[in-house]
């Protein structure tokens, strides 16, 4: 399964800015440094070494503890997409596919054969040839629904990496509060050193929360959002690719494919 989604699968572009990924990040920044300047803390409270070692660090071991390194690699690939996600335009491939289907119609499934090579899109291009060979449309259907299911679950474990992430950050930061506050009881000797040790111990809290919360959570979600609108549009690529081998009128075809896009 991991090398029907490599790299090679990858869309060969990226779509427009999302600017409420840009915005979210930087809100949270806000958030978390106004909120500690505006309780009194300051900046300098906020940065702790050990603190983040225990939890920034500890949070990527215990991930490449639990996947495999090409899902890693592929997360990390995928991360962009949370400000340019792939681009899909489902009006033009509905348009590249009424015109498909009027070339069919007109020269035969053979006329469609200079198309798939010129084709840039490999799952495009892939469809276009089982139309030119031939493919009943249950066999083109079956063929490239094992590549969007191979894709899509390839896609969805690099989405989880940043979700379990967002499980282990928390804790480990809880780890690190206890073992701040050891070092704390080690002191109690010198009350001078509680305010200050305490504080610190909690910085790996704070680390483990907001990460998690505004970061490795909101990202596995907006990436699983961008997997599934992947699988919708080329779902609909499917569905307009059968109705050209069964031989559909290029107007009922537009109409079926055009309900894809109504949600949005």
């Amino acid at each position: 399964m991991e090398a029907q989604g490599g790299e090679d699968a990858a869309p060969s572009g990226r779509g427009r800015l999302d600017v409420l990924s840009v915005a979210g990040l930087a809100l949270g920044l806000v958030a978390i440094l106004g909120g500690s300047i505006l309780k009194g803390s300051g900046l300098a409270a906020l940065w702790n070494g050990a603190a983040f070692v225990i939890v920034i660090v500890g949070t990527f071991a215990a991930t490449l503890l639990h996947v495999r390194l090409e899902t890693f690699k592929h997360a990390m690939k995928m991360l962009a997409w949370i400000f340019q996600p792939p681009p899909h335009d489902p009006a033009e491939a509905i348009t590249k596919i009424v015109n498909w289907s009027q070339v069919a119609r007109k020269e035969g499934l053979l006329g469609l054969e200079s198309m798939a090579e010129e084709e840039t899109d490999a799952f495009m291009q892939k469809g276009l040839q089982l139309l030119v060979d031939g493919s009943e449309p249950e066999t083109l259907r079956s063929i490239l629904e094992v590549d969007i299911g191979s894709r899509e679950d390839y896609d969805t474990r690099g989405a989880k990496v940043f979700e379990s992430m967002g499980i282990y950050a928390p804790t480990l930061g809880i780890i690190g509060a206890v073992l701040g506050l050891m070092a704390v009881m080690q002191n109690l000797a010198d009350p001078s050193k509680l305010g200050a040790g305490i504080a610190a111990a909690f910085t790996a809290t704070i680390y483990g929360i907001a990460s998690a919360n505004l970061f490795f959570l909101p990202v596995a979600a907006k990436l699983k959002t961008a997997v599934a609108e992947g699988t919708t549009y080329r779902e609909m690529l499917v569905e307009g690719m059968v109705s050209i081998a069964q031989g559909e009128n290029p107007r009922n075809i537009e109409t079926k494919l055009k309900g894809y896009t109504s949600a949005g």
